[in-house]
């Protein structure tokens, strides 16, 4: 279902976290040890995950109060690097699957479980983004929601 002119390599578990690592350091930003914690807990979740999933997560495993305020600031980072994405409608966040490129978003929402799919399809973007420029608006990150039912709830 990728529709895009290259083949992605997605790592998960610690690989991904090092592609994280690695694409927030090129950006000129430290990987700290908070950071590397909710990077963890966002990528732990199976479903788009809010700061306080996320605070509450990390709270858990480290022992100490983490507050979503701190969790928020990070995700804003992670979001602007690449690193996660936000599910707009959710207020929610994915990690996202290779950091190393740049996609516009498309997610397929459940409204029955909550899972979410996001997937690559720059052709269908790049006519989001063409209409958006056609009615003189300059588009920076096109985000697209598609709403219903997975196939585990149909």
């Amino acid at each position: 279902m990728h529709a895009h002119d290259h083949s992605h390599h997605e790592p998960q578990g610690a690989d991904l976290a090092h592609a994280a690592q690695a694409t927030l350091e090129k950006a000129g930003e430290q990987w700290t040890a908070m950071r590397a914690s909710i990077f963890e807990a966002l990528a732990g979740f199976d479903k788009p995950a809010s700061a306080y999933d996320i605070a509450e997560a990390v709270s858990k495993r480290e022992g100490r109060r983490v507050a979503a305020n701190s969790v928020y600031r990070i995700l804003d980072l992670f979001v602007s690097a690449n690193l996660a994405r936000r599910v707009e409608s959710a207020n929610a966040y994915v990690a996202n699957a290779h950091p190393d490129c740049l996609h516009d978003c498309i997610f397929l929402v459940c409204d029955s479980c909550g899972q979410t799919t996001h997937i690559d399809d720059d052709t269908i973007t790049k006519s989001v983004r063409t209409a958006a420029r056609g009615a003189g608006f300059t588009p920076v990150r096109p985000v697209i929601e598609v709403r219903g039912k997975c196939a585990d709830c149909n």
